[in-house]
């Protein structure tokens, strides 16, 4: 869906992802990450959001919280991420991208809630229950420092995906406000939800969800009670286009994530600022029954969009061409994606040790993809920066050091 926006817009990039991964230093089953577009990314959506009074936090999840993703994110005036888990809590903040919000979309486990409190110190920690609050401000109060709570809210009518349900009865806030300030260790700053925003497929646009509607009616009533300096939390289908409409929905804090290298759904149908500046780069294998089979591992691609066909540029040599793209069918979600099939009855059949580079919008932390950035570009000169694994560790791939 985004191999289009990339030939487009960065095809020196997927040439050199191309020309590095013939060269033997980007393995094969590899998101690429254009790391100058990033942080040109990062910097055109934190000027837009500070310009609306919105606090910016980076969510690195669909990247592998990548090390050099976190470090352009803050080069581009982006200061703090979102962890949606420990996992990425930990790997951002070893890269240096400190916690800026934690525990939504998942709740930090009981066990590990002293060490969050203690050693990542997160400006603010979703609870989506009494319990999984006081469990919060008790670990605080034991590092020593009060923690400022955000509650997730939830009503009837409001969406979900399937798995991410929970939160505090929307009609029941000042109470759950003052029950969060009543905790040693911890105190109610705010709501939040998720998500605020999704893609309409019918109208090609971002729309708000009915879970707005119910941030904005906490928000009134709260307001009401005098609680007026409170943060609203407002995530989803973020990028710079989106901004303006938050702001005047009443958010405070945005979250992007996709849109810092330009993969949001809105992306795929209209040019916005961002620039796309991720890849996801195969090489092909064998053939079996007219198909050459390319390596799979991180094919997971986010179902935002109903079924298309999946299209690859496959090549022995850098190139945008199209006369170079092929169909591919990719696994269904229920098997293993070991290999994806290009088609391949025609008079130039894909050879092995061929490049297949992808464009669609990732979850590489939900993969065994590795993630490689590359630096350089621009200048006709791009070199691999690091390779990492989808928990941002560094990873001594043998081909890294081929000569």
């Amino acid at each position: 869906m985004f191999l289009d926006l990339l030939i487009r817009r960065n095809p020196k990039f997927i040439e050199a992802a191309m020309a590095l991964h013939q060269q033997g230093k980007i393995p094969a089953n590899a998101y690429v990450l254009d790391l100058d577009v990033v942080e040109r990314n990062a910097r055109l959506f934190s000027d837009v959001a500070r310009g609306h009074g919105l606090t910016t936090f980076a969510m690195t999840k669909q990247v592998g919280r990548h090390s050099g993703f976190c470090q352009a994110v803050m080069r581009g005036g982006i200061s703090r991420s979102v962890a949606v888990d420990m996992a990425c809590a930990l790997a951002c903040d070893r890269a240096g991208l400190r916690t800026g919000h934690l525990g939504h979309l998942v709740q930090v486990p009981r066990q590990e809630a002293f060490f969050a409190a203690a050693k990542l110190r997160p400006d603010y920690w979703t609870v989506f229950s009494d319990n999984k609050a006081k469990e919060a401000a008790d670990a605080s109060a034991r590092a020593e420092r009060e923690q400022a709570l955000m509650a997730r809210i939830q009503t009837e009518g409001d969406t979900f995906y399937r798995g991410h349900e929970g939160g505090f009865d929307a009609n029941d806030i000042l109470a759950v406000a003052d029950r969060l300030d009543a905790l040693q260790g911890g105190r109610f700053a705010g709501i939040t939800t998720f998500p605020a925003l999704l893609f309409d497929q019918d109208a090609r646009k971002v729309v708000p969800t009915p879970n707005l509607h119910t941030l904005n009616m906490a928000a009134e009533a709260l307001a009401r009670a005098g609680r007026t300096e409170i943060e609203i939390n407002a995530p989803g289908t973020t990028s710079s286009a989106v901004l303006p409409a938050l702001a005047e929905a009443g958010a405070t804090q945005v979250e992007p994530g996709n849109g810092l290298h330009g993969t949001t759904p809105l992306h795929a149908v209209e040019d916005l600022p961002e620039d796309p500046a991720v890849l996801y780069l195969s090489e092909v294998s064998h053939h079996h029954g007219g198909k050459a089979y390319c390596f799979g591992g991180g094919l997971y691609i986010d179902p935002v969009f109903p079924k298309y066909q999946v299209r690859a540029l496959v090549s022995s040599s850098p190139t945008i061409s199209r006369s170079a793209l092929r169909n591919v069918e990719i696994p269904d979600y229920s098997a293993i994606d070991y290999y994806a099939m290009i088609d391949s009855d025609s008079d130039q059949n894909p050879a092995p040790g061929d490049t297949v580079v992808f464009g669609f919008r990732g979850q590489a932390f939900v993969t065994r993809a590795l993630v490689a950035g590359i630096k350089g570009v621009d200048s006709g000169m791009p070199e691999l920066t690091s390779i990492e694994n989808g928990f941002g560790d560094h990873v001594s791939w043998p081909g890294a050091f081929a000569q």
